[in-house]
């Protein structure tokens, strides 16, 4: 009996050391595995994706990239996927109303993961609440689609060029383009020649010393000009920088600003030609009348029309003049012979 008792304890105490073991061993695994804690640590929360992408139960769930929980379950509601995930409770912080759930992966072995972005600000999601989901950045997926709609544009390019569509296009499909574009090279070439012997203007002054030095003279000069214009010299100059031409130039402005304004407000024998009616009216009759008699002096009417057309009465007038002269001149020379007044008295 002592025997048997002994036994007994010996096994029990090598079985609770077994046990100890294993759930040590157990609590380590959980542990190392991540950072998700105990259940009582946990709390749920979800989300829900398109496509999950061969996300399984199990998978790890990251905020900022640490691993804070696993995946729990994955089923269908109506066509899209909802993910439902155990987060430790010392991070539910970070997992707010602004924060976006997305698919990463763990490896380049495309083992899928859950990432969520950590917000600061907005409210805290209660538990098995839902968490925005949306598209991952810089993804394998999302890389793949650009490929693709980046594949599919040049796949249309190829068939637009094969088609003669656009300038690349008829330079391939169209022969006259290629002839006049291969002209147009050589031509370019032919440019080229002349100016590396030294033709032309552009030749000269590429090969010959003296035109560049002649060009860079002139821009010297130039350079010598704005200077001396900055400078306030000359009249430029002046007018650039002298402050009190500035102001006559204003002065000039107001004045011709007042005098049209005047004008307009028919003030002066200017603005009363320009605004009065009659005043007009009394010029216009008058060069009218002006006109007339021009036309009959031209025409030969008139004394003095006579006077500026018949040659025989010009000269009578002028020898009428001529004597008339001589009179004068006799009569002062001797005013006795010519005014002789006799005064009788009866």
């Amino acid at each position: 009996m002592p025997r048997t008792r002994s036994l007994g304890w010996a096994e029990l105490k090598i079985g609770l050391i077994s046990i100890f073991a294993i759930v040590m061993t157990l609590v380590l695994i959980f542990l190392l595995s991540g950072e998700g804690g105990f259940s009582w640590q946990q709390y749920g929360l979800k989300t829900t994706f398109d496509n999950i992408a061969g996300l399984k139960p199990g998978a790890p769930v990251r905020v900022a990239g640490v691993e804070v929980g696993s995946v729990d379950a994955a089923e269908f509601r109506g066509n899209r996927v909802e993910v439902a995930m155990k987060v430790n409770e010392d991070y539910s912080h970070l997992i707010t109303t602004e924060s976006v759930a997305s698919l990463g992966s763990v490896s380049l072995l495309g083992e899928a993961a859950v990432d969520i972005t950590a917000a600061g600000g907005g409210s805290p999601i209660p538990e098995w609440g839902y968490v925005k989901s949306g598209p991952a950045v810089g993804s394998l997926s999302d890389v793949a689609t650009q490929a693709t709609e980046g594949i599919e544009e040049l796949t249309a390019v190829l068939a637009d060029i094969r088609a003669g569509r656009g300038t690349i296009g008829q330079l391939v499909t169209n022969d006259s383009l290629y002839r006049e574009l291969n002209n147009l090279v050589a031509a370019a070439e032919e440019v080229a020649r002349n100016v590396s012997s030294g033709r032309g203007t552009i030749g000269r002054l590429a090969n010959n010393p003296a035109a560049a030095q002649a060009l860079e003279a002139t821009m010297q000069n130039l350079q010598d000009v704005t200077a001396r214009i900055r400078a306030g010299e000359g009249s430029i100059g002046k007018f650039l920088t002298d402050d009190a031409l500035s102001r006559n130039l204003t002065s000039m402005a107001t004045n011709v600003d007042a005098i049209t304004g005047r004008l307009s407000k028919g003030q002066g024998t200017a603005g009363a030609l320009l605004n009065e009616r009659e005043l007009y009216d009394r010029m216009n009759s008058m060069m009218s009348r002006v006109d007339q008699v021009t036309a009959a002096l031209q025409k030969g009417e008139g004394t003095a029309g006579q006077l500026l057309h018949d040659k025989q009465l010009y000269e009578n007038m002028n020898a009428t003049m001529a004597e008339l002269r001589k009179l004068i001149a006799a009569i002062s020379a001797d005013p006795k012979r010519y005014l002789n007044v006799k005064v009788s008295i009866f």
